[in-house]
């Protein structure tokens, strides 16, 4: 699996490389990540604007467009603790915020701006419990450093 993300990144940088723009580069990110990993039901950016999450580009089913209440859920948790999130069933998080009723498991990584502060989060979920691991974590990571580089 950790070669997946090796090859997602190397396939993202030189298409970076052309176009500074992040909401592209979230836009493209999300578009082949959820193209390359089978276990990925619903992927996609959610940013901090006016002290909300606001939906940002994604692909999968509909999405919830704010998260609401503020300071719930797996993306306010990653927020709010300023660190990755792997929630192995969703039904045992509390205060889990449920857009779509299929999802099972959640993976959450912060994005950060290049002058390092918080605007957002990487938030991938699958319809299979438990599907994903650290190596998940850490690829994630790895794409959303992309985004301002």
């Amino acid at each position: 699996m950790k070669d997946r993300y090796d090859r997602i990144v190397d396939q993202l940088i030189p298409l970076f490389d052309k176009n500074p723009d992040p909401l592209s580069r979230m836009a493209t990110s999300v578009a082949l990540l959820h193209h390359k990993m089978n276990h990925f039901f619903w992927t996609g950016f959610y940013r901090l604007a006016g002290g909300d999450l606001i939906v940002g580009p994604y692909q999968g089913p509909l999405a919830c467009s704010i998260l609401e209440p503020r300071g719930t859920g797996v993306c306010w948790a990653a927020v709010e603790r300023n660190e990755s999130i792997l929630v192995p069933d969703v039904s045992s998080f509390e205060g889990h915020i449920a857009c779509d009723s299929r999802s099972a498991s959640e993976v959450v990584v912060p994005v950060r701006d290049d002058g390092e502060n918080l605007i957002g989060v990487l938030d991938v979920d699958s319809a299979a419990a438990d599907a994903f691991s650290t190596v998940d974590v850490a690829g994630l990571e790895s794409v959303t450093r992309l985004i301002y580089r």
